[in-house]
């Protein structure tokens, strides 16, 4: 049972990100919690959660934003649309306001970038496509295994469904990469599943790819310990016995996994991606000890207007 609640917004619609790899964009939030209920997600963590399968929709996204954008006002050259708010989750209304966003910001020559694990509407799709030059997209895809995607990502788009999306943008035009975010110690991060999930994104055209492992907060763990069976949770939990907390930016204290614990998990991913022509992001972000750049959440963006925002030159 989905429950929309909707809500006027108390804040600018444009928000800066505390995440290095965020601040070159500004984002925006369509939404107070997300409709795919991912047991894992950080926002489970939050003060501001409303629960499962409850949604704070901010129906004056629209106007805000226009009013933001108003002619005379700095147009940024692009903006993010948070993953605590998923811009395709499965309620209509939602949807319809992703779209009509989308449009706005597109009829202005401002580009978007964004992650999803949820469904592209085709509307949407041809949307995306017909402005490839100012979209960045990237899907999350932690796992081919249907039955870890069930518990993890109960209502997340089916793993077909974003592996067809991903060869559907990339054919598009659009720079779509994989996210492999959270990887799940004892759970996904197998060498032979992740190369059958490599040989299955470059299958679908995907040259890029970033990942992360899953990080820790008391919110996080109460969701997991409840939704979650014994024989995966024991095996997932005891890799973090070693408490490790390092985030630049975290608002809230987190309990990462053990660095030596970590190398491996991503050396193994590079052998994977790379054996597969793949090219292999770590976000530093969340491995600062171990990790340097980015993992290009936000997209690669050029410092002047996107191109298709520019007016014609005269011949």
């Amino acid at each position: 049972m989905v429950t929309v609640t909707r809500a006027r917004r108390r804040s600018p619609v444009l928000t800066p990100s505390g995440l290095a790899c965020l601040s070159v964009l500004p984002t925006i939030n369509l939404t107070a919690g997300c409709l795919h209920d991912c047991v894992y997600c950080y926002i489970r963590g939050y003060r501001n959660y409303p629960g499962e399968s409850r949604v704070v929709l901010y129906e004056d996204t629209l106007e805000r934003l226009r009013h933001e954008l108003r002619p005379g006002q700095p147009k940024p050259r692009a903006v993010y649309f948070s993953p605590s708010s998923d811009l395709f989750q499965p309620a209509s209304e939602v949807l319809e306001l992703s779209h009509a966003v989308l449009e706005f910001l597109f009829s202005r020559g401002i580009g978007v970038a964004f992650l999803t694990k949820g469904e592209i509407p085709d509307e949407t799709m041809e949307l995306l496509i017909d402005h490839a030059d100012l979209v960045q997209a990237q899907i999350g895809l932690i796992t081919l295994d249907e039955d870890i995607a069930r518990v993890f990502e109960p209502h997340a788009a089916s793993l077909r469904t974003r592996l067809w999306q991903l060869r559907s943008l990339i054919a598009g035009g659009i720079a779509a990469a994989a996210r492999l975010d959270p990887i799940l110690p004892t759970l996904t991060d197998d060498p032979e599943a992740l190369d059958r999930q490599f040989a299955a994104l470059a299958q679908v055209g995907v040259k890029r790819a970033a990942a992360g492992v899953l990080f820790l907060r008391p919110g996080i763990i109460y969701w997991l310990t409840r939704r979650v069976p014994r024989d995966m949770l024991a095996p997932l939990l005891a890799a973090y016995r070693e408490e490790e907390a390092v985030m630049r930016g975290a608002e809230y204290p987190i309990q990462n996994l053990p660095s030596g614990r970590r190398r491996e998990i991503f050396a193994r991913l590079e052998k994977a991606a790379e054996a597969h022509g793949i090219r292999l992001d770590v976000c530093a972000c969340k491995n600062s000890d171990i990790a340097r750049g980015s993992c290009n959440i936000a997209g690669a963006w050029p410092a002047r207007t996107p191109r298709a925002a520019q007016p014609a030159l005269m011949s």
